[in-house]
């Protein structure tokens, strides 16, 4: 081949290769616009699903259904990171990568979040922080007034310990110590109970999972005896299970509280396992958190929804929708989760909770 037919071959390949290319990045293109580049998708990175079933029976749905109500043709590109940090980091660049500029995420370990907000941050993504604060430069923070919720826990086991409270030993079994809310929680309940229990004598973090929660519990029946102490505080519902298990397991009876309302934990409420829950109406809480990514998307101003401002462990005064808790006990379930629609009696009074329905006035 003479020097001139190679430059010509070599030419001609040159603008094949260039047009292969250019080809396959259109496809890529449009492959990334339809998972989310077309600024018409929001994504929602919630944290697990083994230790409550709120995420998926509740969050998801109502944060879908308002996202469609608010933007018709918008749509949520949603992923659970089933209790793993490193896998929610993977879901959160795969939402970066496929285009979506708007992110609301309920972080699995809040406290790792940092260096990922600010890459999205600097590349025009904005994060919605749901439920608990995630650092790094959020543009949104929506969830309940967290201390006022460890409060609520801390005096509904008060009310429950009744007279008792002044000489009654306390175990706490915490949330994960990864978690900024958890930290909240504990801080609230312990301004309550600090100084009108007579001590607090086992505390421990469940790591928001029941089985650990069942551990710890196991622990203190080990180290303070049947008798050794009064009341339990739970975090949440689901190691209150758990804790509640264990205890009859070992034939003790004493008031246990958890936080989350769900159905199992209600039911609880009627047989007389459970003293209390904490309701934190999911609906406004995704409502709130669907508004305020809608209006991310379309450039609008997010403190006509965050009327409020919270600090993170990075970062101040960031704009937040704060919203209220209420204490669930067997005396008002009617009055709130059933009145809020959350559930229908038939759903809490099945078979086998009938007869502890119908003491409990519930039809």
């Amino acid at each position: 081949m003479n020097a001139t037919l190679r430059r010509a071959v070599i030419a001609a390949t040159g603008i094949s290769l260039a047009l292969s290319m250019a080809a396959c990045g259109k496809a890529g293109g449009d492959k990334d616009s339809a998972a989310g580049g077309d600024g018409k998708s929001i994504g929602l990175l919630l944290p697990e699903n083994a230790s409550s079933t709120r995420y998926e029976s509740f969050d998801k749905p109502f944060i879908e259904a308002k996202v469609k109500a608010l933007c018709a043709d918008c749509k949520v590109l949603y992923n659970n990171a089933e209790g793993s940090a490193a896998k929610q980091k993977q879901q959160f660049d795969t939402l970066i990568a496929q285009g979506v500029k708007v992110i609301v995420l309920d972080a699995y370990d809040a406290k790792s979040t940092q260096g990922w907000v600010q890459e999205a941050a600097a590349k025009g993504v904005k994060v919605v922080a749901y439920d608990r604060l995630a650092t790094g430069p959020v543009a949104a923070y929506v969830s309940f007034d967290n201390e006022k919720v460890g409060e609520l826990q801390g005096q509904a086991l008060l009310d429950a310990l009744g007279a008792q409270s002044a000489d009654a030993n306390i175990v706490m079994i915490n949330g994960d110590e990864a978690d900024p809310n958890a930290a909240q929680f504990k801080a609230g309940a312990h301004k309550v109970l600090d100084g009108k229990v007579k001590k607090i004598v086992y505390e421990q973090s469940g790591e928001w999972k029941p089985t650990v929660a069942g551990q710890k519990i196991g622990a203190a029946v080990t180290q303070f005896g049947k008798t050794g102490f009064q009341g339990v505080y739970s975090a949440n519902d689901g190691m209150a299970g758990a804790i509640i298990t264990q205890l009859q397991g070992a034939g003790i009876k004493v008031p246990v509280g958890g936080q989350d309302a769900g159905l199992d934990a209600v039911q609880r409420l009627v047989t007389g396992d459970q003293a209390y829950t904490i309701y934190k109406a999911y609906r406004p809480l995704a409502d709130n958190a669907a508004e305020l990514a809608v209006d991310l998307l379309q450039g609008k101003d997010v403190k006509t929804v965050a009327t409020a401002s919270a600090d993170s462990a990075t970062d101040k005064g960031i704009p937040a929708k704060l919203l209220d808790a209420k204490v669930v006990t067997k005396d008002n379930i009617a009055a709130t989760v059933v009145a809020d629609g959350l559930y229908k009696v038939a759903d809490i009074c099945t078979a086998d909770y009938a007869a502890a329905c119908a003491t409990a006035g519930l039809k």
